[in-house]
């Protein structure tokens, strides 16, 4: 921390499926350090801490704070400190903390004002990168669109999806069940035939992710947890964030209007879309949401927050694909 920091107190904070956050108070620090700090350690749950250690979250996480975030605009803790153990697996984060901000909440879903500072906010992840290729330079960025990335992926769906069912068929649709299933048969089509612009992506921007400011305080947006950063199609980050963010009815409602403000920020940067690719793209990416809901929730440990989120995203996801008629754009 650059100065004595003495006697601390820590206390949990958020559910850190994958990973342990805890807020520090620095109780008899220097005077040019802060009050708090949130430090981010590997999760407590073993099946949870294997699965960041196999898919490579913690490794990507210190990276992208040390390497990538200075090199985007979106509003991200400040990094005091970082390591990553490549023999162990084990990483240390000490992140700005940015108290009084509250965290979004994946459950209960947000306003279309949240949404709209978030989608602003995506924007300035994007642009400054956007089809940069000197990103295939950086060899730890998750991708997709790899022959790698997409066997794998369809693997774990083919393993996770009837073990989903079994906790979660219970609160979908017949409609949606049936979708999920037709997917499955096509999803080596979805995730190789992709096209477009690349740029960095988040992989998981959702509300449990994003931290919002409050009339006490705090950006008016923060993302954090950058364990999934990618080099990949920009839109699947917009599709995952709406799909779930908003609350189905609202988001059939607003998500026209919530695409052209990303368009118009991205204009702002320099960054032009045509509309109509953009909207293609959005719905064909709202299949994201669907894999990371049947995968994820199979791969950390769970409780019953936990299936709370998953079930919510599963049904605002696949209810997101029907009503954009995504599967016919397979």
């Amino acid at each position: 921390m650059g100065g004595e920091v003495g006697a601390i107190e820590s206390t949990r904070i958020g559910d850190g499926l994958v990973g342990l956050n805890l807020r520090v108070r620095l109780l008899d620090a220097a005077p040019e350090l802060p009050d708090s700090v949130v430090i981010k350690l590997p999760s407590t749950d073993q099946t949870s801490r294997a699965t960041g250690i196999a898919l490579r979250n913690y490794e990507r996480e210190v990276k992208f704070y040390l390497q990538v975030a200075h090199t985007v605009d979106i509003r991200v803790p400040k990094c005091h400190f970082g390591e990553w153990d490549e023999s162990t697996g084990d990483f240390t984060l000490v992140l700005e903390d940015m108290a009084p901000a509250e965290q979004g909440d994946q459950v209960t879903g947000c306003s279309v004002e949240r949404a709209e500072a978030a989608v602003d906010e995506l924007a300035l992840l994007h642009a400054p990168r956007w089809d940069d290729p000197t990103l295939h330079d950086i060899d730890w960025l998750g991708r997709r669109t790899s022959t790698e990335a997409v066997t794998g992926v369809a693997a774990l769906w083919s393993m996770f999806h009837e073990p989903f069912l079994e906790t979660y068929a219970k609160y979908l649709s017949t409609e949606q069940v049936d979708l999920s299933h037709a997917f499955g048969l096509r999803i080596l089509d979805w995730m190789g035939d992709r096209e477009g612009p690349l740029a960095i992506t988040h992989g998981d921007y959702r509300l449990d992710n994003l931290l919002f400011g409050t009339p006490a305080g705090g950006p008016a947006v923060t993302a954090v947890d950058w364990q999934t950063p990618g080099h990949g199609p920009p839109v699947a980050d917009l599709a995952y964030f709406l799909g779930a963010g908003l609350l189905s009815d609202e988001r059939s409602i607003a998500e026209r209007s919530l695409l052209d403000r990303y368009a118009d920020a991205l204009a702002e940067r320099s960054v032009d879309v045509d509309s109509s690719w953009l909207w293609t793209q959005y719905c064909r990416e709202s299949f994201g949401g669907v894999v990371m809901a049947v995968v994820a929730s199979q791969v950390v440990g769970g409780n019953a927050r936990s299936e709370s989120m998953f079930a919510a995203m599963a049904t605002r996801h696949l209810q997101h694909a029907l009503d954009t008629g995504a599967l016919d754009l397979i």
